[in-house]
C-alpha cells in the first residue's frame, strides 16, 4: 500500500462514519457502529492502521498523523452520539412516581446471644483469660468420666444426652474443652471456653435443646474459693452495671466441690416476679465452684499442689436478664423486627 492509498483509506472512512454514527438508534445498535468503526479487533480503522508498517519509513509519521486525528474525530462524534441516547433513553421510561413510600431497608445486626459471648470474652480478657475450643462431638470420657460423673448419673441417660454411638456424644456442656485444656498446657491456666452444647430439652421460655455455653477454668497455687466469687461479681457488675444485685446459693456439680450457683435479678420484672424467673425475682446465669480434685487428677495435674475453680454459664439466659426479652424462643425465630433494634 502507498502513501496515498493509505491516506484514501482514512478520508473515506472519516466520511462515512458520521453518517452511520448518526444512524444507530439506540446504546446497542451503537455499540455496534463503534466495533465496526474503530473497534480493536475488526474495526475498519484497525484494519487500515494494520498497513501502516509497509510504508516507507519517511511516510510513516504522515500516515500516522492522519490517521490519529481520524480517529479523535470519530471518537469525538460516538461520544456525542452515546450521550445523546442516554438521555433519551432516560426521559422513555416510565415516570419515577415521587410520592411512593420509599422500601424500607433492613440493615444487619449482631445477634444478641453473639453480643452476650463478646463482652463476656472481652471482661474476662481484660483479666487475663485467653479462649479455648473443643470438639462438638465429644466422647463421652471427657463429657462424663473425667468430670466426675458416677456412672449411674441420670444426665449420661438417653433422655437426657444425644448419642452418636457408645463413646461418643453431643456434649452437654463445654467443660471436656477444660479437661483437654488441662491435658495440655501445665498450670498457671485461666481459659475461657465458648461453645454450641445438645441436650434433649423441650422448648419452653428458658429452655432449648442446642444452646451456647460459656465455660470459664483457673488453676494455679494457692487459688481459693474468695478468688472465684471476687472474680465473678467483678464480671457481673461489669456486664449488667454497677448496682446488679447478686446472689450465690450452694449446689452441687459432679466435677466441682463445694459449688454454687450465681443468680441475678430478673431484668424482666425486675424482680417482682414473672415466667422467665418463674416467680421467684431471680434470674440464674451460671453454675460455679472449686474443681473437684479428682478431675485435676484425671488431667494429669497434681490435685495436692494445685486447685482451681470453674463456671459455666448460658450467654442466651444472660441475654434475656439483660435485655428483658419474656421468652428464649424468640432468640431462635431469626425475625428481622426482633434483630434489628441490637444494631450497633
Amino acid at each position: 500500500m502507498s502513501l496515498n492509498e493509505f491516506l484514501a483509506a482514512l478520508d473515506a472512512l472519516a466520511a462515512e462514519a458520521p453518517d452511520r454514527i448518526a444512524a444507530a438508534a439506540d446504546l446497542e445498535a451503537w455499540t455496534e457502529v463503534r466495533n465496526a468503526l474503530v473497534g480493536r479487533q475488526a474495526g475498519r480503522l484497525t484494519e487500515i492502521l494494520a498497513g501502516l508498517g509497509a510504508l516507507p519509513k519517511e511516510d510513516r509519521r504522515e500516515a500516522g498523523q492522519r490517521a490519529n486525528a481520524v480517529k479523535v474525530g470519530i471518537e469525538e462524534a460516538l461520544d456525542t452520539r452515546r450521550a445523546a441516547l442516554a438521555a433519551a433513553a432516560a426521559t422513555s421510561g416510565p415516570a419515577l412516581d415521587l410520592s411512593m413510600p420509599a422500601r424500607a431497608r433492613w440493615i444487619g445486626a449482631v445477634h444478641p446471644v453473639s453480643l452476650v459471648i463478646d463482652d463476656v470474652i472481652e471482661i474476662f480478657r481484660e483479666l487475663g483469660f485467653s479462649i479455648a475450643i473443643g470438639p462438638e462431638a465429644e466422647h463421652a470420657w471427657y463429657n462424663f468420666g473425667a468430670l466426675n460423673f458416677p456412672a449411674d448419673h441420670p444426665a449420661m441417660d438417653m433422655h437426657d444426652t444425644l448419642y452418636l454411638g457408645d463413646e461418643q456424644v453431643l456434649r452437654t456442656h463445654t467443660s471436656p474443652v477444660q479437661v483437654r485444656t488441662m491435658q495440655r498446657y501445665r498450670p498457671p491456666i485461666r481459659v475461657l471456653a465458648p461453645g454450641n452444647v445438645y441436650r434433649r430439652d423441650f422448648f419452653d421460655p428458658s429452655h432449648a435443646p442446642m444452646f451456647s455455653q460459656i465455660e470459664g477454668l483457673v488453676v494455679d497455687e494457692g487459688v481459693s474459693f474468695a478468688d472465684l466469687k471476687a472474680t465473678l461479681s467483678h464480671f457481673a457488675r461489669r456486664f449488667f452495671g454497677a448496682s446488679t444485685r447478686t446472689r450465690f446459693r450452694p449446689s452441687y456439680f459432679p466435677f466441682t466441690e463445694p459449688s454454687a450457683e450465681m443468680d441475678v435479678q430478673c431484668g424482666v420484672c425486675g424482680g417482682g416476679g414473672c415466667a422467665v424467673c418463674k416467680q421467684s425475682g431471680w434470674v440464674e446465669i451460671l453454675g460455679s465452684g472449686m474443681v473437684h480434685p479428682a478431675v485435676l487428677e484425671h488431667a494429669g495435674i497434681d490435685s495436692e499442689r494445685y486447685t482451681g475453680w470453674a463456671f459455666g454459664m448460658g450467654p442466651a439466659r444472660t441475654a434475656i436478664s439483660r435485655h428483658g426479652i419474656p421468652d428464649i424462643r424468640i432468640l431462635y425465630d431469626s425475625d428481622v423486627r426482633f434483630l434489628e433494634q441490637f444494631a450497633r
